[in-house]
């Protein structure tokens, strides 16, 4: 079972300061298009070579477009020993459809 976080409470821990990774998982076309600021960008097809750059004592948030990548690559983490991978469920989609920052690549 994978822990989930919706886009109110990613944004509450956010703002709090709270130590959360936020890794973008999309493809680089995609992550044009706008990420969540402050974002590491790990495109899915990395995560197995460049997982381990990832704290595990940490929580770290995965996210893509809708949120079903995301869920598979936090399944996959934990798998392979991660605990504290969190899925944001429903994606950048629900992010930015509450209003919450998008960012560039370029920022």
């Amino acid at each position: 079972m994978v822990n989930e976080i919706d886009s109110k409470s990613l944004s509450q821990r956010l703002g709090e300061g709270e130590g959360v990774v936020l890794v973008d998982i999309r493809t680089q076309a995609e992550m044009a298009q706008g990420i969540i600021p402050d974002s590491l960008l790990l495109p899915m097809h990395l995560i197995p070579l460049r997982m381990s750059e990832l704290p595990m004592d940490q929580d770290v948030v995965l996210y893509c477009r809708s949120g079903a990548r995301s869920y598979q690559a936090c399944a996959y983490m934990m798998q392979k020993g991660y605990g504290r991978v969190l899925n944001l469920r429903g994606g950048i989609i629900d992010w930015a459809g509450h209003g919450y920052p998008i960012g560039s690549l370029d920022t």
